[in-house]
């Protein structure tokens, strides 16, 4: 396994913490909260406004973003083969495509694991699938052979505020034992609808990562937020 995959499961149970709800006018500020609150991954929802109905941002914030936090791009964008590379040269440490976007994901998983880390040549990519919530488990089967994880969305893509599908929890379990059956390590994350009042209940899914935005750039105390959502997370699966 490359050693970004082992930082992420050195800590995991953790935090992704998503940049759409920061203030970006002063984004090195919020990354400093970030890297303060000592969170291990900075989270990118990236939308074309095709795929997903929002449009958000591309490889120039992600490349903008100086930090020692893992970049953790999420690619919900049509045919992601021919700008994955933008990614990766913008300094994405794990990068993560939908089945749902491309007819030929495996391809797309195969040239991201012939791709290099900007940041560091030799800690490698980590490659993740993502399913939406009404897409079926089974299209993940023929690919965990070639990614390290797996982000089931507990909402549907495109717009923030969205409360989280009871059904997940569900998927969650499921998924759990498929990647269980392959015998390889395969992160799984969960993204959307996590709140201050239910990370506890997600983090208890099972799940390695737990991606929130909202509740920690809530105009409040960021720094406060990641710490208690964390500590949250930990308590839950102590």
């Amino acid at each position: 396994m490359s050693s970004t995959f082992e930082r992420i499961r050195a800590a995991a149970p953790a935090l992704s913490v998503g940049m759409a709800t920061a203030d970006l006018s002063r984004l090195g500020d919020e990354i400093g909260r970030l890297e303060q609150a000592e969170v291990p991954l900075v989270h990118f929802d990236v939308m074309d406004g095709r795929f997903a109905p929002a449009l958000t941002f591309g490889p120039p914030l992600v490349a903008a973003v100086r930090t020692r936090l893992l970049k953790d791009v999420h690619l919900m964008i049509e045919e992601p083969l021919a700008t994955v590379g933008e990614y990766v040269a913008a300094g994405a440490d794990v990068v993560t495509i939908h089945v749902e976007s491309t007819r030929h994901p495996h391809r797309v998983l195969q040239a991201l694991g012939a791709m290099k880390n900007t940041n560091d040549p030799a800690r490698g990519i980590v490659r993740g699938i993502a399913l939406n919530p009404g897409t079926p488990l089974e299209v993940i089967e023929p690919l965990l052979a070639d990614c390290e994880l797996v982000l089931l969305l507990a909402v549907n893509p495109g717009w923030g505020g969205q409360r989280f599908i009871p059904s997940t929890a569900e998927r969650a379990h499921r998924v759990r034992h498929m990647i269980a059956s392959t015998e390889r390590d395969v992160l799984l994350c969960v993204d959307g609808g996590v709140k201050r009042d239910n990370i506890g209940e997600i983090a208890a899914l099972g799940a390695d990562l737990v991606v929130t935005g909202s509740a920690v750039f809530d105009g409040k105390d960021a720094v406060a937020n990641a710490r208690a959502l964390q500590d949250a997370v930990r308590r839950a699966t102590a």
